[in-house]
């Protein structure tokens, strides 16, 4: 059975706007479908919250707030809400569509993930939290069911259902919401909730993904949140002797059970995951610099930095400088002011080149991805890192009209600082002309869509006495089901549905019932029994027509009734005895009769008086019978 069959939120229009196509998930307060924006021609996740709720103004409460607080964040880390409201008493909210996995499936998958790619992971998660933390809001149900890892590299956090203002009292008050795998001590045993418990969460994610399991297990969850309560979690290294200590260091802090002894918010710890990201991965990662102090200074006053090569320059070449110094002092006095004077300048020289490579213009920084946000927000992000920054227009499939689609260099490599990148602003699909697409072939017709960026949907074959086998009867757009079967504008990228001819129903009439069946079957189409007729041109019993049972198009696999003959149908034999000759053959064979009788009649017929005739008259015989006809006298 298809989900289409089984969920009847499949193909509805909801709120004349999103054309619900299949279902992603379902959870505790909502079920999460793909549909199409047909405003916008675009794919969006809609979240619908289930009916059995809609009716608790605590469930709609939450089911709003989650759109209000992710709408509050503007993040490369966090999931966009595009929109919020009720169909009838259905509550909705629709989010940007992120095709790819959940790190739940990534752990089911891997079972534990490498120290570098936990690292990774927590980067991602961390940064969308803090953005999350700095506008004053707490996740509350952060899990990995709740981490998305896009098919493009994306990562994100999703599912702000439970979240709250920072500053606002997060006390329950009733059941302990979230997962209780996940859930800090304080939700436990006081039921509130701060920036702090997410990050105690993360710390059990962390866990997790480098050891491939819970640090506490219970037949029931009262036995996991006692644990959480009141037994520490172990070093994940106690598991996985591959994890570094930096890491081990890193999850016992996130999940120490005072809170005050936790990082305060998602920005602390994201400061010393990168720390500890350096230790691991080596210095490559982040280079440091150097100050040198102001008796070495170019300017009177100022400090210069250099980097770790020219500080090595600068520290091997000092004390070749302070004996050649003091050797020339008691030489020469005045020459020693002079080396030491070149000193000064070569010290000054070094500071200004490592400002100008190490954080001055000539230093190098990464492109952050700014794809899917406003352009004021990522001109803001690029300026604060030094960049200047230019606009272009592109069209774009994927990213909404009016968001940055791409940027120039593109987001992940290194331009200078003060160099400009290009913002591409995106305009949403390319409009593109699709040609008739109707009398082509079935190649033809695909050619033709996916030549303009488009796609093929939906493809219905159907029997068509006129049109032949494989050739398109019609064509539609899936978004709305405008027929553009003659051609007509488009949009890139956008779904056109076809209708196809497999020939005309094969003709039957005349056929035995089961030569009939064979050839029907042959083409797809069921049979089953139907009236039966007469017939002067069909032997009894053979198939006089198929008839389809509704009404419209047969398409393969539909059911044909077969009408079967009953032979010709029964007559009365005319009464002509007394009758001559002449007038009774005309009677009879307008009745459709075959004659026997003495050829001589035909001779005279207006002497000739019929006396008897056989099926005596008035007798039911069936057209083209024979009657027998005797005359007075013979």
């Amino acid at each position: 059975m298809t989900t289409s069959q089984t969920d009847p939120m499949i193909g509805r229009l909801i709120d004349g706007r999103y054309q619900v196509r299949s279902r992603i998930a379902r959870g505790g307060m909502a079920t999460v479908y793909l549909a199409t924006d047909l405003r916008l021609e675009r794919r969006v996740a809609i979240k619908i919250m289930h009916g059995h709720l809609a009716d608790d103004s605590t469930f709609k409460s939450r089911f709003v707030q989650e759109a209000r607080s992710a709408a509050r964040l503007a993040h490369p880390n966090v999931v966009n809400v595009f929109d919020q409201g009720q169909d009838s008493d259905m509550a909705y909210l629709v989010m940007e569509y992120l095709p790819g996995i959940t790190l739940r499936d990534l752990l089911k998958d891997y079972g534990k993930l490498t120290p570098e790619q936990t690292i990774d992971i927590m980067e991602a998660v961390l940064s969308g939290l803090a953005a999350a933390h700095k506008a004053g809001i707490v996740h509350r149900d952060l899990k990995p069911e709740n981490v998305l890892l896009a098919d493009d590299g994306r990562i994100k956090i999703g599912d702000f259902g439970l979240a709250r203002a920072a500053s606002a009292n997060t006390a329950t008050g009733q059941a302990l919401l979230g997962t209780i795998a996940y859930l800090s001590p304080e939700l436990v045993t006081r039921g509130v909730a701060d920036a702090r418990s997410d990050i105690y969460a993360l710390g059990i994610m962390m866990y997790e993904m480098l050891t491939g399991t819970q640090p506490f297990h219970g037949e029931q969850p009262m036995q996991i949140a006692y644990q959480h309560a009141n037994d520490p979690v172990p070093a994940p290294s106690s598991v996985n002797p591959a994890v570094p200590p930096e890491l081990d260091e890193l999850v016992l802090w996130a999940t120490e059970k005072d809170p005050d002894r936790r990082p305060s918010d998602a920005r602390e710890m994201l400061d010393r995951l990168i720390e500890a990201e350096k230790s691991i991965r080596g210095d490559a990662v982040m280079q440091p610099t150097m100050v040198l102090p102001p008796a070495f200074a170019a300017n009177d006053g100022e400090t210069q930095i250099i980097n770790p090569a020219i500080r090595q320059q600068v520290a091997s070449a000092a004390p070749t400088a302070t004996d050649t110094l003091s050797a020339a002092a008691r030489r020469r006095r005045g020459k020693g002011w002079w080396l030491f004077a070149l000193v000064l300048v070569l010290a000054a020289v070094a500071g200004g080149t490592g400002w100008y490579f190490g954080s001055g213009p000539g230093s190098l920084v990464t492109v952050p991805n700014v794809v899917s946000q406003a352009p004021a927000a990522a001109t803001a992000t690029l300026t604060n890192l030094g960049f200047k920054t230019a606009q272009a227009q592109e069209y774009s499939v994927t990213v909404p009209a009016g968001q940055v689609s791409s940027t120039d260099p593109k987001a992940g490599s290194a331009a200078g600082r003060g160099s400009t990148v290009t913002l591409r602003i995106s305009q949403g699909p390319k409009p593109v002309t699709i040609q008739p697409l109707a009398g082509k072939t079935l190649d033809q017709a695909t050619s033709e869509i996916t030549g303009v960026g488009a796609k093929v949907g939906d493809t219905v074959k159907q029997f068509d006495p006129k049109v032949p086998a494989n050739t398109v009867i019609s064509a539609t757009r899936a978004s709305d089901g405008t027929d553009i079967s003659g051609g007509g504008g488009y949009f890139e990228a956008a779904t056109v549905n076809l209708v196809v001819s497999v020939g005309p129903v094969p003709d039957v009439a005349g056929m035995s019932v089961s030569d009939a069946q064979a050839a029907l079957q042959k083409v797809g189409l069921e049979t089953t029994a139907g009236p039966q007729s007469y017939s002067d041109t069909v032997d009894k019993g053979n198939v006089i027509s198929a008839q389809a049972q509704k009404e419209g198009p047969v398409h393969p696999g539909d059911t044909l009734a077969l009408e079967t003959s009953k032979g010709p149908e029964p007559v009365p034999v005319p009464d002509v005895v007394g009758q001559t000759w002449d007038k009774a053959k005309k009677a009879l064979q307008d009745a459709g009769f075959q004659l026997k009788y003495s050829a001589a009649a035909d001779l005279l017929p207006g002497a000739f008086v019929v006396s008897k005739v056989s099926p005596s008259a008035g007798t039911q015989a069936p057209k083209g019978s024979t009657v027998t006809v005797n005359f007075a006298g013979f």
